[in-house]
């Protein structure tokens, strides 16, 4: 079997790296199979695309497409005209799409009106929330994959709702957390950890990039300023993501604990989820491994896809409100972490179900 892989955004590099290496080993086991890596360029920032490569032993990739921005219209445009070239040039059995970037819609598109079997990992998940580019990325690739490999039982009754066969929807677990797993003995601190005197559980983990959090200025900088005035005597690591970089700009907030910081590097940033006291964030997929390292996450949103976070791990929706975002901090302070698990088959061997499910097809 002929796999292409497809990666573009910084997420999707983290799911991809334990599929390569699945697939690594049933090649040398003997399996016939083989793989190109397409990276579609969607990410090109170097903190936010080469260094994940590199971290995570990710062999370079066959082509980049190099793609780069644009509108939402634009970019998976592009997306599609530059990867119908390459499928053309390189056909394949199946091409394998992850998460819910416009990467992974557009490359499904191309494929299906191909002829080429698409797989779906992380299929299924649902915010129910229609402003949100990822939840139509993926209805779309939902709606003309042919194998979906599911994080949870709840995507699977999602994808049954939307009339995919049950028969072609595969529970394997979490790819993110086999990444995780495969990597936690070489995590790292950031070369700023003693210059800023950082200490495993006295600091916060800030990350925002949401357009409903970051867009419109005067909201972002009263949400900054409120965040750095509930620390108190706590610093708060900022990885400020180019969207926020360039809203913020020269402008000085006056913040006495949030320190903005570059964006960082798989191994840094794991090894500052896992010692710090808790995370805010409006990210999905970082609500997955503070739910298996057992760090307290508030999300600042309104909706969930990954609602086992909530259920199982240490995750709170606060909304995109400070004051809902304070009083669940204080609670927290006050009371300490609720107590959590870990989700079903989140146990570092997904890529693994993966790869023997496609085999045998």
């Amino acid at each position: 079997m002929k796999i292409t892989l497809i990666a573009g955004a910084r997420p999707n590099f983290i799911k991809i790296a334990p599929i390569i290496k699945a697939i690594e080993k049933k090649q040398s086991e003997g399996a016939t199979t083989s793989f190109r890596l397409v990276h579609t360029g969607q990410h090109y920032d170097k903190a936010l695309s080469d260094t994940f490569f590199e971290e995570l032993n990710i062999p370079a990739p066959h082509i980049n497409l190099n793609v780069k921005s644009g509108s939402q219209a634009e970019q998976t445009a592009a997306i599609m005209i530059a990867f119908e070239k390459e499928l053309m040039s390189n056909p394949c059995d199946l091409v394998l799409v992850v998460g819910d970037v416009n990467s992974t819609m557009a490359c499904a598109i191309v494929a299906k009106k191909m002829n080429i079997k698409v797989a779906h990992v992380e299929a299924g998940i649902r915010s129910g929330d229609l402003t949100m580019p990822e939840e139509i990325n993926r209805i779309v690739t939902d709606s003309i994959t042919d194998y979906f490999f599911t994080t949870s039982t709840k995507a699977g009754e999602n994808l049954i709702k939307n009339g995919a066969l049950p028969a072609n929807i595969h529970f394997v677990g979490n790819v993110m957390i086999d990444t995780l797993f495969q990597n936690l003995d070489r995590i790292t601190a950031p070369n700023f950890w003693n210059e800023y005197q950082l200490e495993s559980k006295n600091y916060l983990l800030l990350t925002l990039h949401r357009p409903s959090n970051v867009d419109e200025e005067k909201s972002l900088f009263d949400l900054l300023k409120g965040i750095d005035a509930m620390a108190r005597d706590k610093k708060i690591i900022f990885p400020i993501h180019p969207r926020t970089k360039a809203i913020i700009g020269d402008k000085n907030l006056e913040l006495k604990n949030i320190l903005l910081v570059e964006p960082q590097g798989y191994l840094n940033f794991i090894y500052l989820i896992r010692n710090c006291l808790a995370v805010i964030t409006d990210s999905g997929g970082i609500s997955e491994e503070t739910t298996v390292l057992g760090i307290p996450c508030f999300t600042m949103r309104t909706t969930t896809e990954r609602p086992e976070t909530i259920s199982v791990g240490t995750n709170t929706l606060v909304g995109n409100s400070l004051e809902n975002l304070v009083k669940s901090y204080s609670d927290f302070l006050q009371n300490e972490i609720k107590q959590f698990g870990i989700p079903a088959l989140w146990d570092g061997k997904a890529s693994e179900r993966i790869i023997d499910l496609l085999l045998k097809k």
